[in-house]
């Protein structure tokens, strides 16, 4: 089940960057405009964090195996489709099916681990291996974007979803215990799932919108202005609701509040270095495609395998200390790199970072996850997963819309510096949520309790 649940994940999180620097080649191949083109990364990024708070709330009541099927197959499907397709607007329509089929298996997958591993010790230590393989993906897909881009063509960016979605729809099916009923309660309450997930959808689109068109103009500023009313309303549904999508219950959580808080600056924070990174190293440092996706390789290495000892590291270290040090250390990468000279050399004025960012990404990106996921109860833990993969997503487009118009505003070298800063601001926030919102913690996490998770924070 672990392999299965890691093997979804890591398929959705390497589809968020395989096409970034394919996509030149895919402009020149069907002749579509710069603007257009963009839509290929957008798409994809904009369903999947848009969809992802109802695809948790579906979770728990349809069950974790029907509904990873169905994102399975949605997701296989549409890859297929993205990797025939000869028209931009069919690999735009593609990509967003693909971000479709992402929010539903993100949340399942994440819940399948949390309800199946229950005993403290053990649940951490699953946690921390499927945050590895998570975290991990994110990074792979820069690599194999470089890789692909310069071999067998953007195309196999997607057709190799195929293969593997088939393998994972068989494994699911056979492997996976029929979900039961008992198990499932209430209703979607669809006036409140509508209203967020077009209120998630707008807001991610204006955050988009403003990175190409400026943050000022009438209609970024209307965008913003619907989502902001579209939220509203998912609010004032909630509070009538006689079955909310998102209980009064789960939002006084206090672990599982600041654990998506952090979330959203920490992965802000990672999602933007990662763009930025690559756009350093290719427009200021002279890198081509494939050495931009090699560079790459100490950060994804060290983070993966930082990640894995996550789980371990728990039984002895509050969740609470693993995420300052974590961000405390890639607010340290950024630091360093504010200083990159031009022309810089990678083994002394990067590869230092890109090993510091690693290692602090490689402790913060579980935790936060097992930090949300202490204290709720199984019926709730697809929604709580769709929670923390929904800042997740939104916290990336947010910090790399953030970061981009903190470059656009510089000249050369000197942006990316006042960009990185940016970066280092948006993790040196997550510390310090993480230090003043989770509570020292009062017993080892590893330790037995009388539910899963408690004393975490």
């Amino acid at each position: 089940m672990l392999v299965l649940a890691c093997a979804a994940q890591a398929m959705v999180g390497l589809d968020i960057a395989i096409v970034n620097v394919a996509l030149p080649s895919i402009q020149r191949d069907l002749r579509v405009s710069q603007s257009s083109v963009q839509w290929v990364v957008v798409a994809y990024g904009l369903l999947l964090g848009g969809f992802l708070l109802a695809g948790g709330r579906v979770t728990d009541l349809l069950g974790r195996r029907r509904v990873l099927l169905a994102g399975l197959g949605l997701f296989t499907a549409a890859s297929l489709l993205a990797g025939v397709a000869h028209h931009g607007g069919v690999l735009i329509t593609a990509r967003g099916l693909q971000g479709l089929g992402g929010a539903l298996i993100a949340p399942a997958a994440l819940s399948l681990v949390a309800v199946t591993f229950r005993e403290g010790r053990e649940r951490n230590r699953a946690l921390g291996i499927f945050g590895a393989v998570g975290g991990l993906a994110g990074t792979v897909g820069v690599v194999a974007s470089g890789l692909i881009a310069a071999g067998p063509g953007w195309r196999w960016a997607f057709f190799i979803n195929v293969p593997a979605g088939i393998v994972l729809i068989v494994l699911a099916a056979t492997g996976l215990a029929a979900d039961r009923a008992a198990r499932r309660s209430g209703r979607l309450d669809l006036a409140g799932a509508g209203a967020a997930t077009a209120g998630l959808l707008a807001f991610v689109y204006a955050l988009h919108h403003a990175s190409t068109h400026g943050w000022t103009t009438g209609s970024t500023l209307a965008w913003f202005v619907a989502a902001g009313v579209l939220l509203a309303a998912f609010g004032w549904i909630e509070k009538r609701a006689p079955a909310p999508l998102v209980p009064g219950r789960v939002l006084r959580n206090r672990p599982l509040v600041v654990a998506n808080v952090t979330a959203f600056l920490a992965f802000g924070a990672f999602f933007s270095f990662i763009f930025l990174g690559s756009l350093l190293m290719q427009q200021e440092l002279g890198y081509s495609a494939t050495e931009t996706g090699l560079a790459w390789l100490a950060t994804t290495m060290t983070e993966f395998a930082t990640a894995s000892a996550v789980g371990r590291l728990t039984a002895a270290v509050s969740v609470r200390c693993l995420l300052v040090v974590g961000l405390s250390l890639l607010t340290a990468a950024m630091v360093w790199l504010t200083r990159v000279p031009a022309g810089a050399d990678y083994l002394t004025d990067l590869l230092p970072a890109f090993l510091l960012a690693g290692l602090g990404f490689g402790l913060c990106g579980p935790s936060v996850q097992i930090g949300a996921l202490s204290g709720v109860t199984e019926a709730e833990s697809g929604l709580a997963s769709g929670l923390i993969e929904t800042m997740r997503e939104i916290g990336g487009a947010a910090g790399v819309a953030a970061v981009s118009a903190v470059l656009v505003a510089g000249s050369g070298l000197g942006g990316f510096h006042a960009a990185l800063g940016a970066i280092g601001v948006l993790a040196a926030l997550g510390a310090i949520v993480a230090a003043a919102g989770f509570r020292p913690a009062r017993r080892l996490p590893g330790s037995r309790s009388r539910r899963p998770g408690a004393g975490l924070p």
